[in-house]
């Protein structure tokens, strides 16, 4: 089994395998592009993004500085609003569903560590996926890390440190991240 297929399968890998490094220099490259015509010529911008990632929808909305260390394994849909300096890890598949809006300086990290010294120290990772359904929010300064869901719906509070599933239209904010109320069905605003 190779490094690669190890990373994709959630086993322990060696991040540093020839493979794995000349995809992250490559990903690094193309997102160095991004960051640097995306203001300037947003068409190229969207066209070095698009070749970047595995997958995206229509109307996809990416401010720079935007960093990620493979690219391949990102799947975004329509109407995706990601603000600056986004990193995301994606050593496992990072998907996010349709209408996701993530504020600045967010993160999302597929990657992990082995707690034993020993190992960690030997250069292994593992990876874990990240899901994002529809109409998610995240405000500014959200970590997301390895193995989570949010479900479709949800509010993610600014600063939060999200270490487990978050289930469909909730909110939810902390240092771990918990739910704090379910979002109902509002009532329609009325004009004054």
């Amino acid at each position: 089994m190779t490094e690669r297929e190890k990373m994709r399968a959630g086993a322990l890998y060696s991040a540093g395998a020839p493979e794995l490094a000349e995809a992250r220099r490559r990903a690094k490259e193309l997102c160095q592009r991004f960051n640097q015509t995306a203001v300037s010529s947003p068409a190229e911008g969207e066209a070095v993004l698009r070749a970047l990632l595995g997958g995206a929808g229509e109307d996809l909305c990416v401010q720079p500085m935007f960093w990620c260390d493979y690219g391949e394994n990102i799947q975004m849909g329509s109407h995706v609003e990601i603000n600056h300096n986004c990193v995301i890890l994606d050593c496992a598949p990072v998907t996010f569903g349709d209408h996701v809006f993530i504020g600045p300086n967010c993160g999302f990290y597929t990657a992990g560590h082995p707690l034993d010294a020993a190992t960690r120290n030997a250069g292994l990772e593992y990876a874990r996926p990240i899901t994002v359904g529809d109409n998610v929010w995240f405000g500014g300064n959200v970590t997301v890390l390895p193995g989570v869901t949010i479900g479709a719906g949800s509010v993610i509070g600014g600063g939060s440190v999200v270490s487990r599933d978050i289930p469909p239209n909730s909110v939810a904010v902390g240092n771990p991240c918990r739910v704090v109320k379910e979002i109902l069905q509002e009532e329609p605003q009325r004009e004054a």
